[in-house]
């Protein structure tokens, strides 16, 4: 891919707005020639988008030398990708208010029900049929292309697309360590005085899974600064650590960091994945119930601020179409571009990527999907060989991964009994056999329309 001029890349949406604003932000502050082709099962998604991106070529601040296409179909966006960025959100938005909502009234209470809890497991049933169909449809246009996954849950898409072609050149994207690497950043500037630390000077050892990964490693310019997170960490552990006080309550997306700071003083690794999706992979230790979770200092995802965000989303998406407003460029925001830009050999980078344990986490199963760093160069992705999650850690991560694994056995076996399984071992799950029943049973009624996948043996 090194000797190409231009590239072809493939963006495969669904409910991802703010997602590709911030990838055509990010790609034209970069001086590379592409065509991106859009697909959305909603064309007017597509279409808002090629006209978004197309203006950014008007600003003076683009380097790129970029072409947006709205496309009418999956194959005619995929043919020839070098690159396929997957963007999935699947299902409507009170589907989505619904993963969320019908457990709590059984009492179960969850912040994002994206990855894990029982709302984990009903929106991996919607995603998995929307994945295999992207693999399948990759397996038959670009077969060589790399895939490259964003959206949640993380590591079932991944799963997903390698059953619908083994083959598949696929991994994990993901910003979620960056916030724990600033935090460590900051108390390291705090330490010793310095100016502003910036997360990239802070080198880690990551390993775990998708939104319940860990430190065991942290240096400065080659000094351990584990012992500078630890003073701190004991320093805030009562009362949290945050940059605005109190800005949890308003947007869940940011957290006084409390629940890191016990999972440090209680594995003595770093938690890094923030604490709503920390908290999420655990039993309900610091989620019971909305005022747990508000002790804590994390907040979580409701129905009024999802429909905020889709209204503001809209309005900004208007402005943008006539006008009025403008993306800003402006890269470094993920390390999605320099990914790419090191597959095509223009560079080397190591950071951090969901792929498949090929033994870089020493103690989870083989052909699990992990996190840890890798190294990204010409055609190659190369993980860090990690080591291995503390005992107790293993223990509370073992039950995921064994659950994802019987997620996609239902899939592959188009057993929603199996399923099931998986929904009564998650750790949230506190409901009797009865009342477990009832609600899977809810919930899946309120998906139905994507359940044809399961019922065509």
């Amino acid at each position: 891919m090194a000797d190409k001029k231009s590239i072809r890349i493939a963006y495969i949406s669904e409910n991802s707005t703010n997602e590709c604003w911030q990838f055509m932000s990010e790609l034209a502050a970069e001086d590379i020639e592409a065509t991106v082709f859009f697909y959305d099962k909603d064309k007017q998604a597509s279409v808002t988008n090629e006209t978004i991106g197309n203006k950014l070529r008007e600003q003076p601040e683009n380097k790129a030398n970029v072409i947006y296409i709205a496309t009418d179909t999956l194959d005619e966006a995929l043919r020839d990708a070098d690159f396929v960025i997957l963007s999935l959100s699947v299902g409507t938005l009170d589907e989505i208010i619904n993963d969320i909502y019908l457990p709590e009234r059984y009492g179960i209470v969850q912040a994002t029900a994206e990855s894990a809890g029982p709302g984990g497991v009903i929106r991996a049933l919607r995603t998995i049929p929307a994945c295999v169909e992207v693999a399948e449809a990759v397996k038959k246009n670009c077969p060589d292309a790399w895939v490259i996954n964003t959206g949640n849950p993380m590591n079932i898409s991944l799963m997903a697309l390698r059953e619908g072609y083994p083959e598949i050149k696929a991994f994990g994207s993901t910003n979620e360590t960056f916030a724990a690497a600033e935090l460590v950043a900051e108390f390291v500037s705090k330490d010793s005085n310095l100016p502003r630390v910036h997360r990239k000077d802070i080198k880690t050892n990551l390993l775990g899974i998708n939104g319940f990964c860990w430190f065991d490693e942290v240096t400065y310019q080659g000094q351990d600064v584990m012992p500078i997170y630890r003073k701190f960490n004991e320093n805030f552990a009562a009362n949290g650590f945050e940059y605005h006080t109190g800005e949890f309550k308003s947007n869940p997306k940011v957290s006084g960091n409390r629940v890191k700071f016990d999972m440090f003083l209680r594995y003595g690794v770093i938690a890094a994945a923030d604490d709503r999706h920390i908290a999420e992979h655990c039993p309900p230790w610091y989620i019971s119930t909305q005022k747990t979770a508000g002790n804590w200092k994390f907040g979580t995802l409701n129905a009024n601020y999802l429909k905020r965000l889709r209204v503001e989303n809209q309005a900004h998406s208007k402005k943008l179409m006539n006008g009025d407003s403008t993306l800003k460029i402006a890269p470094g925001k993920s390390d999605l571009i320099n990914q790419m830009k090191a597959l095509m050999g223009l560079k080397n980078v190591i950071t951090n990527v969901d792929m498949v344990n090929d033994g870089q986490v020493a103690n989870l199963p083989i052909g699990c999907i992990v996190q840890t760093n890798a190294l990204f160069s010409n055609n190659s992705i190369k993980p860090v060989l990690s080591g291995k999650l503390p005992d107790e850690v293993l223990a509370l991560t073992l039950r995921h991964t064994s659950n994802q694994t019987t997620i996609m056995r239902a899939a592959k076996e188009k057993d929603l009994d199996i399923a099931f399984n998986a929904f009564l071992n998650d750790p949230l799950m506190t409901l009797n056999l009865d009342e477990a029943t009832t609600l899977y049973t809810e919930m899946l009624t309120g998906i139905r329309s994507h359940l044809v996948y399961y019922l065509n043996n």
